[in-house]
Formats: C-alpha cells, sequence, structure tokens
C-alpha cells in the first residue's frame, strides 16, 4: 500500500488520485495516518458489501423473531390509537 504525506499529497494530487487507481494511498499527518484514497470503483465495492452485511443481518434478525417493518408499523399505529394523548406536548 502506497504512503504519502499529506504536504506531498497536496503538491502531486494528481499522481496520488492516478495512484489510488491500483490500490489505497494512506495520506499521513504528523507521522500517523490520517486519511485513504480510494479509487471510486473500489468505494463502490466497499458500499455494496456494506449494504449486503447489514441487508443479511436485517434478515438474520427477521428470522430470530425480530419485528419487521410491517409488523413494527402495525404495532406503532395500535399503540397511537390506543393511547393518542401519549404524544401530546407536555
Amino acid at each position: 500500500m502506497r504512503s504519502v504525506t499529506a504536504t506531498e499529497l497536496k503538491n502531486r494530487l494528481g499522481q496520488y488520485l492516478d495512484a489510488a487507481e491500483s490500490g489505497p494511498v494512506v495520506v499521513n499527518k504528523n507521522g500517523r495516518p490520517a486519511a485513504a484514497i480510494l479509487s471510486w470503483a473500489e468505494y463502490e465495492r466497499l458500499e455494496a458489501l456494506e449494504d449486503r452485511y447489514w441487508g443479511e443481518a436485517a434478515l438474520a434478525a427477521e428470522r430470530e423473531g425480530y419485528a419487521g417493518y410491517e409488523e413494527t408499523m402495525r404495532f406503532l399505529k395500535t399503540r397511537l390509537a390506543a393511547h393518542p394523548d401519549d404524544d401530546a406536548p407536555a
């Protein structure tokens, strides 16, 4: 993985944007990692991976007995209808 100081990045931004196409570029500030530059394709891949993870986690939770969207909305509407004053401002 390529590493660069913040000052070097500022001076040669285009070069490091090109380098990010082949792998992440770590940007160091005061000797410590502060950021990473990723290609757009890698960013989209990571976003899709995260979406898939949370989607699978939600399905697993529903299978284990946690309420889904429809059940939750039914509960809330029933609760509000039975206790309309609960939402009144104090």
